[in-house]
């Protein structure tokens, strides 16, 4: 594991253990530990300076959901005048990106479609026709031209 994957890990721990902290002492103690992880990554970017990419998404959630994530993050998501809104720039580490980024993004967007995916065949069930099922497939198209 990487120094970028062990400290990302630990942040989130830190992060999620924040969250859940129950008396002051306890969220002192966990915003302190993530303040010092903070720093320590600033370190490690001196060592691996920000690059910037830039990425397209083909939907509105895909996208959204990769700038909540940087934001997340503390990367700042943005675009140059004149891009598309699919295009999302930010300046990252390539190894950030490589190592925690670019992963967790694809495993959340895989549990999004999944979600959405059921969400929306729930919702056509529901309201439009029960029956999903994909049209029936027959061998051959008409000769005469019309489909």
């Amino acid at each position: 594991m990487t120094d970028h994957a062990r400290l990302d890990a630990k942040l989130a721990f830190l992060e999620a253990l924040y969250a859940g902290a129950g008396t002051p002492g306890e969220r002192a103690a966990t915003g302190s530990a993530l303040e010092r992880l903070r720093e320590r990554r600033a370190t490690l970017e001196r060592l691996d300076p920000p690059v910037e990419y830039r990425f397209t998404f083909q939907d509105l959630w895909s996208r959204q959901l990769f700038v909540a994530l940087l934001r997340r993050y503390d990367l700042q998501p943005f675009r140059y005048y004149r891009q598309r809104q699919t295009t999302v720039m930010v300046k990252v580490t390539r190894m950030f990106l490589d190592d925690i980024l670019w992963p967790e993004y694809l495993a959340l967007q895989h549990e999004l479609v999944s979600q959405l995916d059921t969400l929306a065949k729930d919702i056509i069930e529901a309201t439009i026709f029960r029956d999903t099922t994909d049209a029936k497939e027959i061998p051959a198209l008409p000769s005469n031209g019309q489909t």
